[in-house]
């Protein structure tokens, strides 16, 4: 079994000056035309530095999240160095509506997180990305647990292909989820061990891709905003890490 943790984050969290940012972050950012790309840029990479400080137990200030590098990979998964070498962690970023969460494991898991807002999605949507027994389930689920039901199937799919490292590149109805028995409807209890219930905990799910790639997994859902998160080894329920609220300069 996997350890995963998470951080989420908001723009009210970010820092306005760049001192945070190493040079190929600032160069990358610089090369940025459209102000809405280098905000949400500018709120992952603040996300997943934070979260990777905690974890790696490196100081909370800015010179030290500066030397922290998120890099691109040729398939555009994000990878970690410090002081130019590999770190040994794997990470997933995702961003939606001014939020953004970032999960962070060991090196060489296959890991994948996404963050989706739960809202009205159309019938074409449905029959384009879904599969028939992922449509089933969203036909089960109501007009009440219609929208949930939606949201937590796309960003299941969205971390599972985050976790292969294709992203929307392969077709979306090549991963299959599979929410657990009586966990996607609105209202119903938790299926998490040791939970008492409730919308805002972590309840399992399982991804397929093909017969022998299977993702297992979690999903959450507080307010409006759905999370997931999925890995290869099977992950534990994802713990949250604490930060400081303030991040010192140097």
């Amino acid at each position: 079994m996997l350890d995963v943790y998470w951080l989420e984050q908001s723009l009210a969290d970010v820092p306005q000056q760049n001192d945070w940012l190493s040079t190929s972050d600032l160069a990358r950012l610089d090369g940025m035309r459209f102000e809405k790309r280098r905000t949400d840029w500018r709120l992952g990479r603040w996300t997943a530095k934070r979260v990777l400080a905690a974890r790696l137990h490196l100081p909370a200030h800015f010179q030290s999240l500066a030397e922290i590098e998120i890099r691109p990979a040729s398939s555009g998964a994000p990878e970690v160095f410090l002081a130019g070498e590999p770190a040994e962690v794997t990470i997933s970023i995702s961003h939606r509506d001014g939020m953004a969460i970032c999960a962070v494991a060991e090196a060489g898991a296959s890991l994948g997180c996404d963050l989706e807002i739960v809202e009205p999605r159309s019938d074409a949507f449905v029959a384009d990305y879904f599969t028939a027994e992922e449509q089933r389930l969203v036909s089960q689920a109501g007009a009440a647990g219609r929208f949930q039901m939606l949201a937590l199937l796309w960003s299941a799919k969205e971390s599972a292909l985050k976790a292969m490292r294709v992203g929307l590149r392969l077709d979306t109805r090549d991963v299959v989820v599979n929410p657990c028995a009586g966990a996607a409807r609105e209202g119903e209890p938790a299926h998490e061990q040791g939970s008492s219930g409730g919308s805002n905990c972590w309840r399992p799910l399982q991804v397929c891709s093909g017969a022998d790639q299977v993702f297992k997994g979690w999903w959450r859902r507080e307010h409006n905003v759905m999370r997931t998160m999925v890995a290869i080894p099977a992950p534990f329920q994802p713990v949250t890490l604490s930060v400081e609220d303030h991040v010192s300069q140097p």
